[in-house]
Formats: structure tokens, C-alpha cells, sequence
């Protein structure tokens, strides 16, 4: 009864909300968490669940997923080599470290899963540090949210 109680709860529905957009973007979810008016600590649990299970998915569904995009795709006319990409100058760089952690802050971490399966890198590596990169980054943007509306 307790938990159907607590479903039933309009703060439920903002959590999920928030757990729901940090599986695709943190960046959203932690503002949304603040509109909403979460605690601080709620926002960084919701995001940091959404957070991981957006990893998780895109690390051990992503195979699934790309075999029923590719069904559905044309072929393109291979285009014209151009610089490398900024993920992929961090790959170069740092490793599947720095594609984990950096690429987690920067572009997502399903971008940096995905991009992690295209070098070849084993995705128990790829899912620990990009895990660690979204810890990173909910507790670091959910702090800058939380001491910003401080100053108002």
C-alpha cells in the first residue's frame, strides 16, 4: 500500500523525469531537477540513475540497437576524409580513459560508449569510466547548480 502510495505521489513523477532525461542528457536533467524544486541530493541520485543507465544501455543494448537502425538505413556515398573530430582527438590523446571521462563530460556518455565500440575498446572498460564519468559529472553540475542559486 506504502508503494503505491508513493507512486501516486507528484514528486515521483518529477524524480522520473529527471532520472529519464539524464539516461540521454545530464545536461537537461540537473536544471530540471532545480525547476522542479529537488533537493540537491535528490537530483544528483535521480541523475546519477539515469546517468548510469544510459551507460548501461547504450554499452549492452547498443549492438542490438545498431543491427535495427542499420535495417532501416541507405548507403551513403563514402564523403571526403576530413580532420579528425574532437572525440576522436581525445582518443588519441588520453586513451579509453580519457574517452570515458572526457568524453563523458563533454559529449555524453552514450556518444562515448558508442564511439568506445567503434575503436574496439572492451566495453567493461568503456562502462567503468564512463560510470565514473558521470559520477563525476552529476555530483560536479549538480554542486554548481546548487551554490549558483545560492548567490540569488
Amino acid at each position: 500500500m506504502l508503494a503505491l502510495h508513493f507512486i501516486n505521489h507528484p514528486m515521483f513523477y518529477k524524480i522520473l523525469t529527471v532520472a529519464g532525461l539524464a539516461t540521454f542528457e545530464i545536461y537537461a536533467a540537473i536544471p530540471a531537477g532545480f525547476a522542479f524544486a529537488l533537493s540537491p541530493i535528490v537530483i544528483f541520485l535521480a541523475s546519477l540513475a539515469g546517468g548510469l543507465l544510459g551507460v548501461f544501455a547504450a554499452a549492452y543494448l547498443g549492438d542490438k540497437i545498431k543491427l535495427v537502425v542499420n535495417r532501416f538505413r541507405k548507403n551513403k556515398v563514402e564523403k571526403t576524409k576530413k580532420e579528425p573530430g574532437f572525440v576522436l582527438k581525445i582518443w588519441e590523446k588520453y586513451g579509453v580513459i580519457g574517452l570515458g571521462l572526457l568524453g563523458t563530460m563533454t559529449v555524453g556518455a552514450p556518444i562515448s560508449i558508442g564511439i568506445g565500440v567503434g575503436f574496439n575498446v572492451p566495453t567493461n572498460k568503456m562502462v567503468f569510466w564512463c560510470s565514473l564519468g558521470v559520477l563525476i559529472r552529476c555530483a560536479l553540475f549538480t554542486a554548481i547548480g546548487h551554490y549558483s542559486l545560492q548567490l540569488f
